[in-house]
């Protein structure tokens, strides 16, 4: 019998991680390029405002919803065909979106990629951990954190520089479009070079808690982002009371499906422990923020302000780079000696940060300059990664390590939640602080002052982060100290970024073989 080549299986597993970090890539920048380009897209399609936050929201909250269920199927059926299946719908959704005739075409296939991704991105971790033995994983996990790093920086200029180039006369469709050559040589390659493995013990489906969490989900979003154009219907109103009758049923099915067969959506036992929970609180609550500032922070800047696309993405460069920078200090130096401290102390520079840019937003109003945001945007950006790169270990240090990989893809599950929530909230922390439509002349002023008002509303969901932070626990193993933790912390700096690094702690991986 004839062996296999040693030195053609290492190579062909180098293919294979480089196939699944370009799929990342892929998604991570699908996620921070659109916000740069949304004022393009709402002048060319006359979208709504709503409409508009559902092109973000809708794409978050399809992705959260499916993250879960996506794992499990990778489980069962095969990590190389979910992630074959998920980049090949992800591509198909990118061509949909960037034909996409009109707002309403473009928020449903935004919902479609969303869902793809999450077929998609929770076997990308999974594929790593059975392609490489334990003892290089530390580097593979160090390779994955620069590249996700990389996306986080380069989303916003690329959607700036193909919104701003206008190829082909197309406007803002490429920056969907770029996908599809992407995605189909990972199609390509990916069938003959990622080798397939599944679960040895997978769970089942939990397909009826996926359908009352997510009714639950658009009855309490829906209403939220829609409410304020139609003038706060009754309906809206009992839509998102009623949405707590279906969560509490979610509950209740979810504790019988643990006795049934030990295979519910969501592992209830771990909220006993009071440090998840409270890490839960915080990453729901962090993912407000995300989703409040990087939304009304683009509609400043490019309608309030009449900035371009380009000068808009290049103006967020500084607070990427102190993501970035403040995420890999905070792993490395910081959290082992300091513990908790550095995530409650990220909380209040990000809040100083905020104020500084509302007393700057003030005092020069719609003549503020790129130069002058410069330093909130860094304080905001220290204060973010300092919390972004280790809340997760933080979050699984008291968890039992038999449900860390439950655990951990409840926490990206949560955070791409609160972002979905955050989007929603921008219609009263935004749009609900001015006129229904300001006179031309008078539309600086009008998003300048809302602007001002929604940062109001950041520092108050910071203050709540801040609070939350006290039930974490004062010391942690350190498991998030790796190149994708630091890194992965730069990308959640980049709106909704966080979730492409889904699975950042590497502690949990050799006790279990799916981190979603």
């Amino acid at each position: 019998m004839r062996t296999k080549d040693p030195a053609a299986v290492d190579r062909r597993r180098w293919i294979a991680l480089a196939i699944v970090m370009t799929a990342s890539f892929m998604d991570l920048v699908d996620v921070t390029i659109v916000n740069v380009a949304i004022p393009s897209i709402q002048e060319d399609t006359g979208a709504s405002f709503s409409a508009i936050q559902w092109v973000t929201g809708g794409y978050a909250l399809a992705f959260a919803i499916g993250l879960i269920t996506g794992g499990r199927l990778g489980d069962i059926y095969g990590r190389k065909r979910l992630f074959l299946i998920g980049i090949g719908g992800f591509t198909i959704a990118s061509a949909l979106c960037g034909l996409a005739t009109g707002a309403e075409m473009l928020v449903a296939t935004r919902v479609l990629q969303g869902g793809t991704a999450a077929l998609m991105v929770p076997q990308v971790l999974s594929i790593i951990h059975a392609t490489f033995p334990a003892e290089e994983r530390g580097k593979v996990f160090g390779l994955f954190g620069a590249i996700v790093g990389l996306g986080a920086v380069s989303g916003p200029l690329i959607g700036a520089l193909l919104t701003e180039w206008d190829l082909f006369g197309l406007g803002w469709r490429p920056i969907f479009l770029i996908n599809l050559p992407v995605g189909v040589a990972g199609l390509l390659l990916g069938r003959r070079f990622i080798g397939e493995s599944r679960a040895e013990q997978a769970l089942r489906l939990d397909l009826l808690g996926t359908v009352l969490a997510s009714v639950g989900l658009l009855m309490l979003l829906y209403p939220l982002t829609h409410g304020r154009e139609a003038g706060w219907p009754l309906w809206g109103h009992l839509s998102m009371a009623g949405s707590l009758p279906v969560f509490a049923l979610f509950v209740a099915y979810e504790r019988v499906k643990t006795r049934r067969d030990g295979s519910p959506l969501v592992e209830l036992s771990l909220f006993r422990v009071k440090s998840f929970a409270a890490g839960i609180g915080v990453q729901l609550t962090f993912g407000v923020v995300t989703g409040i500032f990087f939304l009304v922070w683009t509609l400043y800047m490019q309608i309030g302000l009449g900035w371009s696309p380009l000068k808009a993405g290049t103006t967020g460069i500084p607070f990427s780079i102190a993501v970035s920078t403040a995420a890999g200090l905070s792993v490395q130096k910081l959290v082992p000696r300091f513990g908790r401290k550095v995530l409650q102390s990220g909380a209040l520079v990000m809040a100083a940060g905020v104020v500084t840019y509302i007393w700057e937003a003030e005092r020069y109003g719609t003549a503020i300059t790129a130069w002058q945001m410069v330093l909130p945007l860094v304080v905001m950006g220290l204060g973010m990664g300092l919390i972004v790169a280790p809340i997760t270990d933080a979050v699984l240090a008291e968890v039992p390590r038999e449900h860390a990989g439950s655990a951990s893809g409840l926490i990206n599950t949560v955070n791409q939640l609160g972002l979905a929530l955050g989007l929603g909230l921008v219609s009263v922390a935004f749009f609900g602080a001015m006129d229904e439509a300001p006179a031309p002349d008078a539309v600086g002023t009008a998003f300048s002052g809302a602007f001002v008002h929604a940062l109001w509303w950041v520092v108050g969901v910071l203050t709540v982060v801040f609070l939350l932070m006290f039930a974490l626990p004062k010391r942690t193993g350190g498991a998030a100290a790796s190149g994708a933790g630091a890194a992965a912390g730069a990308a959640a700096g980049s709106e909704s970024a966080s979730g492409a690094a889904s699975g950042e702690p590497t502690a949990d991986v050799e006790q279990t073989p799916v981190l979603i």
